[in-house]
């Protein structure tokens, strides 16, 4: 050892009458070791930010690595979302949290399944890329279904989804991104954020407005503002890169691309029964799905001997659907990791918009199809031409209310039919407006129609039923009491009658029709220039019929008397 020392000694101090070279050389060699270090670490660097790394390393990883594979995401890092963009110190400060993790692998002190609970703030990761404050057009999306029978009776629903964006400040601030302009606070009570008693909203004046789930026991008093998290990309869009699919979801997808022929009897429902099982072993899984053959073999005989190859194929499909989002050495599916973006197979927006989280003046967070997307249309493959409705009208003041979803069911009447279609109305059989069966066909387990203690508070705030006025004969002159009143009533005091009216008119009094609204609407013996008459001409939002137009032109140039 003394005698290697004193090499090395000799080597890196060499003697004053030494060659060039031989002083040159130790830099030469320690600057070529600083370079493969620096080469080296640069590629440890690299790779252990890889895809690679992160999804084919680690034994518990390969749930998400296979969904991140088809994902939109695909060719983005995992550290871009899981570190974030930022200057290498930064992220090796933040990677060297991650020692935690590798500590937990080598002693298996963790749990199936994993979940990520330290992310980074969508700021520093989504952000980076897409700017949610910028506003987005509308656009159609068009979700396929097949039903549960025999022909798998194929169905689209077709929607607008208004994504919106921007500041009211900037005139916008409308759509589903108006949670990310602005601030809007949540406390959970559970680590995936499923449950959520208390939101609070800042308002533009400066004021803040919360509200409550009625149901639960939560009391606001007893938390602190540290404890509230703020609506972020992530709290909707969580399982955009590591989506796993229901059997309903997948099955739906593969017949709608084809990868599943449509025409085989039966092949949904039994398709989504085989899947929806909990089986121990993937083998078992793969022989129950196999088992399919028998059942085709057994009940459609012939239909097996024409569509052998293609039963085959979609049995191996619906195999490669089980193996793409079942792993139970991980023990995840489905249901194990809940994706919030909608409201069907988990909360969703329903964990806010449910319709039961009520402020202190028992206003809601609208339960309200409007708010992000039309009103859904369903069309089945004899609709040559499907039409989405676009409401843009002036609201009816019973609309206005917070509550109008759970409120509309107890108020229908009559007048419901000047704005929309009403056959079959609350049925199934989407013959009009009130029979959609995205609406009434479906089971909103996540909403709060029936919630019992919000029953007790909306009874309160039911609309007065329209009276049905029958107008009286005209007898003489036509009066206000007695032939015109009714036609209001009939067809505008839906809208005009309130507090504030539309163009400030209120038609369902005597004196609020002659005193009119911005302009004066009745010029008394003159209907050729009352404005009332001029609009009811034209096409408008509910226009009385040409008889009871006459009967109101008749009863002003006769002086538009009351009674």
């Amino acid at each position: 050892m003394k005698k290697f020392i004193q090499s090395l000694r000799k080597f890196f101090f060499p003697p004053v009458t030494a060659p060039r070279w031989m002083k040159i050389l130790p830099y030469a060699l320690l600057g070529v070791l600083t370079l493969i270090v620096l080469v080296g670490s640069s590629f440890g660097w690299e790779y252990t930010n890889s895809i690679t790394f992160c999804g084919t390393t680690c034994h518990t990883m390969p749930p998400q690595y296979n969904t991140y594979l088809k994902s939109p995401h695909a060719n983005v890092t995992c550290t871009e979302c899981h570190i974030g963009r930022a200057f290498i110190g930064s992220q090796m400060l933040r990677k060297i949290q991650d020692v935690r993790e590798i500590i937990s692998m080598t002693f298996a002190t963790y749990e199936y399944p994993l979940f990520a609970t330290r992310l980074r703030p969508a700021i520093d990761t989504c952000e980076r890329c897409h700017l949610p404050v910028k506003f987005s057009n509308d656009s159609l999306v068009v979700n396929g279904h097949y039903a549960n029978d025999k022909t798998n009776t194929e169905e689209s629903i077709y929607l607008i989804l208004k994504t919106g964006g921007g500041t009211t400040r900037e005139g916008l601030g409308l759509g589903i991104h108006w949670h990310i302009s602005n601030k809007v606070e949540y406390y959970a009570t559970d680590e995936l954020s499923q449950n959520i008693p208390y939101i609070r909203v800042y308002n533009d004046d400066g004021t803040t407005t919360e509200y409550t789930d009625i149901e639960s026991v939560f009391n606001p008093d007893k938390i602190a503002d540290t404890d509230l998290k703020t609506i972020d990309c992530v709290t909707c869009h969580n399982r955009v890169s590591h989506r796993f699919l229901s059997p309903t979801q997948a099955m739906d997808s593969y017949l709608q691309r084809g990868l599943i022929d449509a025409s085989i009897p039966e092949i949904h429902a039994k398709g989504t029964e085989v899947l929806g099982v909990n089986y121990s072993t993937y083998d078992d899984a793969n022989k129950a799905i196999a088992s399919l053959e028998n059942f085709y073999q057994e009940n459609y005989p012939a239909e097996f001997i024409k569509k052998g190859a293609a039963i085959t194929n979609a049995i191996a499909k619906i195999q490669e659907i089980y193996n793409e989002n079942v792993y139970l050495d991980q023990k995840v599916n489905w249901e194990t990791h809940p994706d919030n973006l909608g409201h069907i197979n988990s909360p969703g927006c329903f964990r806010c918009h449910d319709g039961k989280h009520l402020s202190n003046d028992q206003e809601a967070i609208r339960l309200e199809c409007n708010l992000c997307h039309s009103i859904p249309v369903v069309a089945d493959p004899q609709d040559f031409v499907t039409n989405i409705e676009i409401s843009r009208s002036p609201e009816p003041e019973s609309h206005l209310n917070s509550n109008w979803i759970n409120l509309h069911r107890n108020s229908f009447d009559y007048t419901c039919e000047n704005c929309h279609t009403v056959k079959d109305a609350g049925g199934t059989s989407n013959t009009s407006f009130c029979s959609n069966s995205a609406c009434h066909g479906n089971v909103f387990t996540y909403a709060g129609f029936d919630a019992p203690g919000l029953h007790e508070i909306l009874k309160a705030q039911l609309p007065t039923p329209a009276p049905v006025v029958t107008p009286a004969p005209v007898v003489g002159k036509p009066t206000y009491n007695a032939n015109i009143q009714a036609l209001f009533i009939e067809r505008c005091t839906v809208c005009h009658k309130s507090k504030n009216p539309p163009a400030g008119l209120d038609l369902s009094t005597y004196s609020g029709t002659m005193k009119g609204g911005n302009d004066k609407v009745v010029i008394v013996n003159n209907s050729a220039t009352s404005k009332l008459v001029q609009v009811q001409s034209k096409k408008h939002f509910a226009n009385l019929s040409p008889e009871n137009l006459d009967l109101v032109i008749q009863w002003i140039d006769s002086g538009a008397l009351e009674k």
